[in-house]
């Protein structure tokens, strides 16, 4: 990977007609990263760049041993385009996922294939930085048994609940660093010795859809995260949009219950106290403390009290009539939500994902039905619900694709102002 990923001692020597077929280089790999196995002739319309130059900034990656032949595409009358690929192993991404009360983690290459199994542990999410040192040493220990090249692994991609500034890489719910002159991208850069990437966990799902989901090719997109709290991600115009602090699609806590339950961020009645993980184990414990009959009658005092989503969700599958009665409730408080947001920005797709979207009908039903009462006829006709096919590792491959692009335009950058 040296003949991409380069030293700014190395930028400095090269020509201006060496800088500018680097950069065209750099950008290709991109886009083949992102949108997959392309032809010569998609390459040249995304470079802007001639046939003849776009085959021998090819032939020069296959000759370095960067990309290979991946196949062939459609014909459209003659021969079919050979298409290419960045070779897997070229490079490796250390991809973690922290959640609210558990941490995945694990190490993907240039073309989204995991080498090592995704690591699981348990890990609160809170405002201490010292977490930084749990991770790194769980890191560690996931990175030797590995057995890759250490010097391939070329960034590290953290997605978190909450408010996440991407551009400053700080954190303001979790993990928060009190160290005035650093950000917590820094702490962690400071502790991996590697450049890190720190987006928000449903961005990074957003992201991960965009790349590899049912939002290839789409250009309005919303994806709908639905785990012990709701958020959004937002695509328009084919980008994924953050907002001016990095905020948007914080629909978790839009006001929507008068005088309603209070919520963890400090305001009462929010839409995560009545749609999202937390309210289906509030609404399911408070149905077995009171005597309703349930499968979930056979937890103990103990799993009551620690319930999770998939527990009910699970008995819901099994029959379940209570579990199904609440999660319907969920879903037309969800549906309702979305009912707005299908209003505010006219998608073309609602895509549905995390924990809660493994209800499938038990939740997609309320859904569909609260939206078509609330939204307009207008709208909804040109706009599909659909579950996520990613699974529950769309956050681990959305980290991925956020440190490969923006390390590649990290380089561009460094080269365009030299």
């Amino acid at each position: 990977m040296n003949s991409v990923l380069i030293s700014q001692h190395h930028i400095s020597g090269l020509s201006n007609v060496d800088k500018k077929k680097h950069i065209h280089k750099l950008r290709l790999l991109k886009a083949i990263t992102a949108q997959g196995a392309k032809s010569v002739s998609d390459l040249s319309s995304i470079l802007s760049a001639s046939t003849p130059t776009s085959i021998q900034i090819i032939n020069e990656l296959l000759q370095d041993g960067v990309i290979e032949k991946n196949g062939y595409g459609k014909s459209i009358g003659g021969r079919k385009p050979e298409l290419y690929m960045m070779k897997p192993g070229l490079l490796y991404i250390l991809s973690i996922e922290m959640e609210g009360f558990k941490t995945k983690m694990a190490i993907v290459d240039n073309n989204n294939i995991m080498v090592s199994a995704i690591q699981s542990f348990p890990l609160v999410l809170a405002n201490e930085v010292n977490a930084v040192d749990i991770l790194y040493d769980y890191a560690r220990q996931l990175i030797q048994s590995s057995g890759i090249d250490i010097d391939k692994l070329i960034g590290i991609g953290i997605s978190i609940p909450g408010l996440v500034n991407t551009k400053h890489g700080s954190s303001y719910t979790y993990i928060i660093s009190n160290q005035h002159l650093q950000t917590l991208q820094q702490v962690f850069e400071e502790r991996f010795d590697r450049p890190v990437f720190i987006q928000n966990d449903v961005k990074s799902s957003a992201l991960a859809e965009s790349r590899l989901g049912l939002a290839q090719g789409k250009r309005d997109v919303l994806v709908l995260l639905m785990d012990w709290g709701i958020g959004l991600g937002i695509i328009m115009d084919g980008e994924l949009r953050s907002g001016t602090s990095g905020f948007s699609g914080e629909i978790g806590h839009i006001p929507f219950v008068e005088d309603g339950a209070l919520c963890y961020c400090g305001k009462r009645g929010c839409l995560e106290t009545v749609a999202s993980g937390i309210a289906l184990a509030r609404l399911a414990k408070e149905g077995i403390k009171s005597g309703q009959y349930s499968l979930l009658n056979e937890l103990s005092d103990q799993e009551i009290e620690k319930i999770e989503p998939h527990i009910v969700i699970d008995a819901a599958n099994r029959g379940d009539q209570y579990a199904i009665n609440i999660l319907s409730d969920i879903g037309k408080n969800l549906g309702k939500a979305i009912a707005t947001l299908i209003q505010l920005f006219n998608p073309e797709l609602v895509i549905l994902g995390g924990k809660i979207a493994e209800a499938k009908q038990y939740i997609t039903t309320p859904i569909q039905h609260s939206i078509n009462m609330y939204s307009m006829t207008q709208f909804t006709e040109n706009t599909k619900i659909v579950l996520s096919e990613l699974g529950p590792d769309a956050g681990i491959l959305g980290n991925v694709h956020t440190v490969i692009e923006k390390i590649f335009d990290k380089q561009i950058n460094i080269i365009v102002l030299q």
